[in-house]
């Protein structure tokens, strides 16, 4: 999803959300509370989903053709993982 895309539907899922409560409780600033908490809410998720592709797309990889390809020694732990997710990502 392109980030422009992702704004639009943010801002009108938040209007919405701000329509709605502005409906159900009469107030406009508990409407404007509850669009700025659907915005934190959905900009939280959206962080989430692009964490999670970035670390998913590590664990398809083959690691024995990555610790073949370096020519350092091998690290361990998370140090380690993150170099090796950089030489992945890295273009050659």
């Amino acid at each position: 999803m392109y980030f422009p895309q992702f704004l639009v539907g943010m801002f009108a899922t938040s209007l919405i959300v701000a329509i709605w409560a502005e409906m159900e409780t009469g107030s406009v600033w508990k409407a404007l509370g509850w669009a700025v908490l659907a915005l934190i809410i959905l900009q939280v998720g959206y962080i989430g989903v692009i964490l999670g592709l970035i670390y998913g797309r590590g664990s398809k990889g083959a690691e024995a053709d990555l610790a073949s390809a370096n020519s350092m020694p091998a690290l361990r732990g998370e140090l380690g993982k993150l170099l090796q997710r950089w030489n992945r990502a890295r273009p050659r």
